[in-house]
C-alpha cells in the first residue's frame, strides 16, 4: 500500500527536520532556548533598547529603597495591622522583581551592581519618588503613632515615581518580560495607592 508508506516517509522527514530547526535555535520571535525555565537565557536571545536597560537599572535601587521603607516600619510594634499587612505586600511583591532585573542585566551583558553604585542624585525626588536620606532617618526614628501615617505619605509618593518610570518602560521598552513588569507594576502600584489613601483617610 503506497500512500501510507509515502506518509509515514514524509512525516518522519518532517519530524527530522522539526528536531534539526530546534537544535539549530531557530525560534526568534518569543526569545525561548532550549532551557525556558532561565530568565538568563531567554533575556539574552531577545533584542533589548537602552530603556530596558535604564528601567533594570534604576527600578532596582527604587524596589530596594520601597523594601527598606518596609522593613523599618515592619520592625516598629503597634502599627495598624491594615499597614503592616500592605507593607508585608509591598516587599514580598518587590524583592523577587529585584532579582528578575538583576538577571536581565547580568544577561544583557550589563553590570548588575551598577545601579548600586549610581549617584543617587540621579534619582530626584520629585520625579522618581525616592525618598532622600532624611526622609529615611525620619520613618526609621519615628514613634510607632508616627510611623504608620508616615509610611503612607511617601511610600505613595515613593509609588507614583515608580508608576512614571514604569510608564516610560511601557512606551519606550522593546523587551517583552520588561514590558510586562512595568505593566504590573503600573496596574498594581496604583490599586496600592488607592489603598493608602482610604487607610490615611482613616488616621
Amino acid at each position: 500500500m503506497p500512500k501510507p508508506r509515502t506518509y509515514l516517509l514524509t512525516a518522519a522527514a518532517i519530524a527530522t527536520a522539526l528536531t534539526l530547526s530546534a537544535c539549530a535555535g531557530g525560534t526568534t520571535d518569543t526569545g525561548s532556548s532550549a532551557a525556558p525555565s532561565s530568565p538568563d537565557s531567554s533575556a539574552s536571545s531577545v533584542d533589548f533598547a537602552d530603556a530596558d536597560v535604564e528601567f533594570a537599572q534604576m527600578m532596582i535601587p527604587h524596589h530596594e529603597q520601597a523594601v527598606e521603607m518596609s522593613d523599618d516600619l515592619l520592625a516598629k510594634d503597634g502599627i495598624d495591622q491594615r499597614i503592616v499587612d500592605l507593607a508585608t505586600e509591598i516587599k514580598d511583591a518587590q524583592e523577587p522583581e529585584i532579582k528578575q532585573l538583576e538577571s536581565w542585566l547580568t544577561a544583557w551583558g550589563m553590570d548588575d551592581t551598577s545601579s548600586s553604585e549610581m549617584d543617587m542624585s540621579e534619582m530626584d525626588h520629585g520625579t522618581d519618588g525616592m525618598m532622600s536620606d532624611d526622609d529615611m532617618n525620619a520613618l526609621k526614628s519615628a514613634s510607632s503613632e508616627d510611623a504608620g501615617k508616615l509610611f503612607l505619605e511617601q511610600m505613595i509618593v515613593h509609588h507614583q515615581g515608580a508608576i512614571a518610570m514604569a510608564q516610560t518602560e511601557i512606551d519606550k521598552g522593546q523587551f517583552p518580560d520588561a514590558v510586562d513588569m512595568a505593566t504590573n507594576i503600573v496596574e498594581s502600584q496604583t490599586a496600592e495607592i488607592d489603598v493608602m489613601n482610604d487607610i490615611l483617610a482613616t488616621l
